[in-house]
């Protein structure tokens, strides 16, 4: 550093210590320059400390939150699943109180039974049901429904205390019917290959000018010996008229879609 300068620079230390020193004015001049040039930054570096403070106040708070939205969800999914328990519950006793009020209705000498299996090739065909032997069970005998006629026992599962029921669905199940109001009788059997939808009953061998219209009912004749007589099979959906005879198209009582209770009947009344 030139001489000159370095005794500028010692004039200007020795001025500014004087200054401070002896002139309370002159401090107070810089320390408002000071505060000045700082007081953006000053504010600045508070403004950041309150963000900060609020961003971990909104932190602890979200994970506060998250801790009770897992507890709420843990309670949600305990109270569905008692909800569902409740509903399987409702829905037993709704079963039980029809199984009670169709055996103090009917005539028939009935064994209360569940649906347990149905195979979805065979969902119109068979339904395998938790009664068997020891329950005086055997072939050929009728199964209803609160609703009507169901079908026919037509296998008995050997100490497995389980039955199959060949429904009504089934075009091998064929049921003597008359119509009411009217005199026609024919046989009323399921059809082959209806899947879509709720399956219609074929009810063959009607008289050629068979004076027939939809709504009415269809009932068993109770002949063959298998089905007692006047039990519900549906009722008259169409009438297609042939040159030798007449058939009718039956829409089933039934719910063969949802098959829960059923009753074989082990013998009629006197």
């Amino acid at each position: 550093m030139k001489p000159l300068n370095l005794i500028a620079l010692l004039l200007f230390l020795g001025g500014a210590v004087w200054a401070f020193t002896h002139s309370d004015r002159a401090v107070r001049e810089v320390q408002d320059v000071y505060f000045s040039a700082m007081a953006p930054f000053l504010k600045s570096g508070s403004q950041l400390e309150t963000y900060s403070r609020k961003f971990m106040e909104e932190t602890r708070h979200s994970k506060e939150l998250e801790v009770e939205l897992d507890t709420t969800r843990g309670e949600v999914g305990r109270l569905q699943i008692i909800e569902s328990r409740y509903r399987d519950l409702e829905r037993e006793n709704a079963q039980l109180r029809h199984a009670l009020d169709f055996k103090k209705a009917t005539h028939f000498d009935v064994v209360a039974a569940q649906v347990i299996r149905r195979q979805p090739t065979t969902w119109w065909q068979t339904v395998d049901i938790d009664a068997g032997e020891e329950h005086g069970i055997g072939t050929q005998l009728a199964v209803l429904s609160n609703e009507g006629l169901v079908g026919k026992i037509d296998r008995i599962y050997q100490k497995q205390n389980r039955s199959s029921v060949l429904l009504l669905t089934d075009e091998k199940c064929q049921v003597s019917a008359r119509v009411e109001g009217s005199p026609e009788v024919g046989i009323l059997s399921g059809q082959r290959g209806r899947f879509d939808g709720s399956p219609l009953l074929r009810l063959r061998f009607l008289s050629t000018d068979a004076d027939l219209h939809p709504g009415q009912r269809v009932f068993t004749t109770g002949r063959g010996g298998i089905f007692q007589a006047n039990i519900l099979l549906g009722t008259i959906d169409s009438v297609e008229k042939g040159a030798l005879d007449s058939e009718a198209l039956v829409r089933p009582s039934v719910n063969f879609a949802d098959l829960g209770t059923v009753f074989v009947v082990l013998s009629a009344d006197p």
